[in-house]
């Protein structure tokens, strides 16, 4: 795939030293220093704690196969195919029949399993499951394999668990040729009951596309399933919890928000394929899968066996969300479907505000108020005492204390008056129950337009917190727009740019690349953002994740396999920003008056009271190096030495990949700091965070 390409930086400009790459003195530019103003003596408004924040989706396998590390694909056969992600091996005929059955199944929502018949012993007469574009195993490390087995009629004494790297086989029933066996183990002790076993697995050799192996011995019949691969080695060691690779490069960005658990997902291409948070919470076994409704919507990357198995699922996604630092934001359906697909619509019927039903899960056709009741529910579910119904679910799953959720969103990305008629009883719901809940409403997929329009102004009106604007576009879209909200109004709705990044190609292009020129674009973007922090609270590139051979929209902030992972350079962009977005917005003034992007250079600058220093991000889009000279008016008790970190390359077609996870990375250097005046050298193509000691 072109977009993994790695490329190799192009060589610096004739004559630029590595010291003028990260910054040097004006005094050895051949151009007069950019005067530069930061008003440390008129600060402006704080900026958000939870200012940049992150965007979870499961689109391009970004749960299961990926933030979710089960290895087995399709553990319970709960699918519409019942066999996806299985295949049988016909061992010497061995294998006389296998179907799905739902004959006295383990229970209700778990009402599938596979019924394997042998009528003649032999070793390789079972299936094999082929994991997410194959299972991550690394040598030495350790995986639980738990399944549930009954025995029927006949003989069978054990079943054969092997993790292996598959063999040739060619169309057909899979055979048995295999590679090298990594671990094996054998389950004895079946009896004629449903019965959980559990046995820890640790390979001998790494491979990052093994495959499950089941065989039995013996003849007759036997039942599996709930079939589990899990690793041990999850984040905070949790028996269910999630990849820690992944986690680790979330945490590090030190976000103020996680968003979840999406995006179109969040509505279904109908409502009954809507997601329902209800459905995945408690036993974990026992939630049942649904469609992604990523699988078909892009020829190109046909997946019809992309499903969602709710393993990662709300409580996971409030503990996540925890776990790094950010609050909770769950996006809730508002009665209706994906208006790119169906468009189906929950009728409306009288609200009943704070007290309507008390059904735990939907009707058949559910009204406006099912989907109020369920975000009612949520909202119970995530910070209700242990005295309440749903609290006490949550209690029950291990969290004794409440998740402290502030803020809901009430749609993903609704437009039109049919959102706008649900919107307004839903939020009224929401606040008549819990006055102090944040509200985020929508004002469409479109940053502009007559509908765009519309639902501003009347979200306005209703005293809306937060509208929740989304753009994908060009990289010069965002460099050319990086003024777009010096005029919002300053009092009322804030805004939250939920969904961005720059489109190489075209939105939806799978040629789209995660470029420097689409980074560093967003990131002279980013600097009109942290100028309005009276205007802009939150914001989130889109998507976050993707597996590098299961995706299907670009591009992405964070790319994986099965065993290895990578922050792209819009990643470090984000990861600069969150890392330092300080408490104070502080106005950045040039000669005159110049716009903000005035010869391609960008700047915003925030004060740090936590550490007392002044932090001044500067964008140079330009091929030359750029002298700047910083006015730091009013600054009192400076220090002797700042620290620049910058993110550079003279090749705006650079990329990381999977082999080059620092090909474009941020490089740290010092600068001596003697006065109030600071002077400084910005690489060609750069993003460069200046942090100077000193208080205001």
């Amino acid at each position: 795939m072109s977009v993994f390409t790695p490329a190799r930086l192009a060589p610096l400009a004739a004559g630029l030293a590595l010291g003028q790459l990260l910054g040097v003195p004006a005094a050895h530019a051949q151009t007069a220093p950019t005067a530069l103003t930061v008003q440390v003596n008129k600060p402006g408004a704080p900026v958000s704690k939870s200012m940049y924040g992150l965007f979870f989706e499961d689109i391009n396998f970004a749960a299961d196969g990926g933030l979710y590390p089960e290895r087995v694909k399709n553990k319970s056969f709960e699918t519409d195919d019942h066999l996806i992600g299985w295949k049988a091996l016909r061992g010497a005929a061995g294998l006389a029949d296998y179907r799905v059955s739902g004959e006295n199944p383990i229970g209700p929502t778990n009402n599938h399993f596979l019924r394997l018949s042998v009528a003649t012993a032999n070793p390789d007469a079972g299936f094999v499951n082929e994991g997410f574009r194959g299972m991550g195993l690394k040598q030495d490390a350790e995986y639980t394999f738990s399944i549930y087995l009954r025995r029927g009629a006949g003989n069978i004494s054990a079943l054969n668990v092997t993790l292996e790297e598959p063999g040739r086989s060619g169309p057909g029933p899979e055979t048995a040729a295999s590679g090298r066996a990594l671990a094996q183990t054998q389950i004895t002790g079946l009896t004629n009951e449903w019965k959980k076993y559990s046995v820890v697995m640790k390979p001998t050799g790494t491979a990052a596309r093994a495959r499950l192996k089941l065989t039995v011995e013996g003849t007759g019949t036997l039942d599996l399933d709930v079939v589990s691969l899990f690793p041990k080695d999850t984040w905070n060691k949790r028996e269910n919890g999630l990849r820690p690779d992944i986690v680790q490069l979330l945490k590090d960005m030190k976000p103020g928000f996680l968003r979840f658990p999406g995006g179109c997902i969040v509505e279904g291409r109908t409502l009954a394929q809507r997601y329902q948070w209800k459905e995945t919470i408690g036993d974990v076994a026992a939630r049942k899968p649904m469609i992604n409704r990523w699988n078909t919507e892009f020829i190109n990357k046909f997946t019809p066996d992309y499903y969602q198995s709710f393993g990662l699922g709300f409580f996971e996604y409030f503990q996540l969300s925890e776990d790094i630092g950010a609050e909770p934001l769950p996006i809730l359906n508002v009665g209706m479907a994906c208006q790119f697909n169906s468009a189906e619509l929950a009728p409306i019927s009288a609200a009943k505000g704070p007290n309507a039903g008390t059904s735990s899960s939907a009707p058949e056709e559910p009204t406006l108020d099912t989907f109020i009741q369920d975000a009612l529910d949520l909202i119970e579910f995530a910070n209700g005492p242990a005295s309440s119904p749903w609290g006490a679910k949550r209690v029950a799953m291990g969290h004794p204390a409440p998740f402290n959720l502030k803020m809901i969103g009430i749609g993903n990305e609704q437009w039109g008056p049919q959102y706008l008629a649900r919107y307004e009883p839903f939020a009224k719901a929401v606040k008549a129950k819990y006055p102090a809940m944040q509200i985020v409403s929508s004002a469409g997929p479109a940053p502009d337009g007559a509908l765009f329009d519309a639902a501003t102004k009347q979200l306005r009106e209703w005293k809306a917190e937060y509208v929740d604007e989304h753009y994908y576009a060009s990289p010069e879209w965002f460099r050319k727009n990086v003024g777009r909200y010096d005029n919002y109004p300053t009092t009322g709705a804030k805004i939250f740019a939920g969904e961005y990044a720059a489109q190489t190609v075209g939105i939806a292009s799978p040629d789209n690349k995660n470029s420097w020129d689409a980074a560093i674009s967003e990131a002279a973007f980013m600097t009109g953002l942290e100028r309005n922090a009276d205007k802009v609270a939150m914001a989130s590139y889109a998507p976050m994740l993707a597996h590098v051979d299961a995706w299907q929209w670009t591009p992405n902030m964070i790319w994986f396999d099965n065993l290895r992972t990578y922050g792209t350079p819009n990643y470090y962009v984000q990861k600069l920003y969150a890392t330092n977005k300080g408490t104070t917005m502080l106005p950045v003034q040039r000669a005159a008056n110049a716009a903000n992007g005035t010869d391609n250079l960008f700047a915003s600058a925030v004060a740090d009271d936590g550490t007392g220093d002044i932090v001044v991000k500067l964008v140079n889009y330009s091929a030359s190096a750029r002298p700047v000279a910083l006015s730091l008016p009013g600054v009192k008790k400076l220090g002797k030495t700042g620290k620049a970190t910058v993110l550079a390359s003279t090749d705006l077609n650079a990329v990381n990949s999977l082999d080059q996870p620092q090909n474009l990375a941020p490089q740290e250097s010092t600068f001596k700091v003697s006065s109030s005046n600071v002077t400084y050298t910005l690489a060609p193509y750069s993003l460069t965070v200046l942090r100077i000691p000193g208080k205001r």
